[in-house]
C-alpha cells in the first residue's frame, strides 16, 4: 500500500491560519510489511526512524492497537519552509491509521482529526480534500469550504534557509488595535469572496495587502519584497507561504519563464518550483 499527500500553501497573503492551497510537491509513505517494531526508512535527515517519527506517531495517535509496519518514506517536500510538511505527515499518519485499522473515516472526519492535532485547518485540510480550502475552528469543530481553484502557476521560490513556525510566530504581536483588526478582516473576507467569484485580479491586489503578519515575518525572509516587485512587472501576486521562507508567487502560466528568468537575474539562486494546484488531495493505492 502507498500514500500520497500533498505539500500545502497557507494564508495566500491576508487567510491567516484559515486558507490553504494543495500543491504538487509530495510525501510518499509505501507499507513494506508488518514488523517486530516500527521501523521507517527514509532520506530526509535527522527525522527518526522508528515509533517516534511523526508519522507513525500520528497513526498510533488516531488507532492505539495497530501494529508495527516497516515504512518507507520519501518526500519532495522541503522541511520547515512553509509548505506544509508537517501538516503532510499528520494526513499521512491519519490515513495509515484509517487504512490499516480500517476505520472507514470520512474526508471531514479526517479533517478534523487532522485539525485537531495541528491546531488549525489550513494546511492539513487542503493536504487531505486537494484544492483550495478555507476553514476555522467554531464551537470546538472545524468547518472547511472547498473554493474554486485558480487558474495559474504557483511559482515556488524556497531559500536555502529553514525557518521554524516558532520563530515565524515569536515576532507576531500579540494583539492588534480594533481598527487595525476590522481592516485585516474585511480584507481576507474580500480575498475569500474574490477567490469564489474567480475576480484574480481583485484576487492579486487583496493577496499582497495582507495586514496579520507578512509585514511583520517580512524582516525573517528578505527575498519577500524583491520577489514581489519583480512580479508585479509579469502582473503576477506574491506572498508568503506560511510561515515561510518560501516565497509563493501566483502567476499567468504563459508569463512564468519570463518571471524565474527575471528572478536568476536578479541574483535570487536558490531553489525554483513550479506548482501546480493538486487536486486530489491524500490518495491510497492498495498495489
Amino acid at each position: 500500500m502507498k500514500i500520497k499527500v500533498p505539500a500545502s500553501s497557507a494564508d495566500l497573503g491576508p487567510g491567516f491560519d484559515s486558507i490553504g492551497l494543495a500543491v504538487s510537491l509530495y510525501l510518499n509513505v509505501a507499507v513494506k510489511e508488518s514488523a517486530k517494531e516500527w521501523q521507517v526508512d527514509h532520506q530526509l535527515g535527522d527525522l527518526p526512524h522508528d515509533e517516534h517519527n511523526m508519522i507513525v506517531q500520528t497513526a498510533l495517535q488516531v488507532a492505539p492497537q495497530l501494529s508495527p509496519q516497516h515504512l518507507e518514506v520519501s518526500s519532495d517536500i522541503p522541511l520547515t519552509h512553509g509548505l506544509g510538511s508537517s501538516s503532510s505527515a499528520i494526513v499521512a499518519g491519519i490515513e495509515l491509521a484509517n487504512q490499516l485499522a480500517n476505520l472507514k473515516l470520512t474526508k471531514a472526519a479526517k479533517v478534523e482529526i487532522a485539525s485537531q492535532i495541528e491546531g488549525h485547518p489550513d494546511n492539513v485540510a487542503p493536504a487531505i480534500l486537494g484544492g483550495l480550502v478555507i476553514g476555522t475552528n467554531i464551537d470546538q469543530h472545524f468547518d472547511a469550504v472547498e473554493a474554486p481553484l485558480p487558474p495559474y502557476d504557483f511559482v515556488a521560490y524556497i531559500p536555502a534557509y529553514s525557518l521554524a513556525t516558532k520563530k515565524a510566530r515569536a515576532v507576531l504581536p500579540r494583539q492588534l488595535d480594533y481598527h487595525s483588526a476590522i481592516h485585516a478582516s474585511a480584507v481576507a473576507n474580500t480575498l475569500v469572496a474574490a477567490l469564489f467569484k474567480q475576480d484574480y485580479s481583485l484576487v492579486s491586489e487583496l493577496m499582497e495587502d495582507d495586514n496579520f503578519h507578512e509585514q511583520y515575518r517580512a524582516q525573517l525572509v528578505p527575498e519577500l519584497m524583491p520577489i514581489r516587485q519583480v512580479g508585479h512587472v509579469y502582473g503576477a501576486a506574491t506572498y508568503l507561504s506560511g510561515a515561510g521562507p518560501t516565497v509563493m508567487t501566483m502567476i499567468i502560466p504563459d508569463k512564468t519563464a519570463a518571471f524565474i528568468e527575471a528572478l536568476r537575474k536578479k541574483g535570487l539562486s536558490d531553489r525554483i518550483e513550479v506548482l501546480h494546484p493538486d487536486r486530489n488531495g491524500v490518495v491510497v493505492d492498495d498495489q
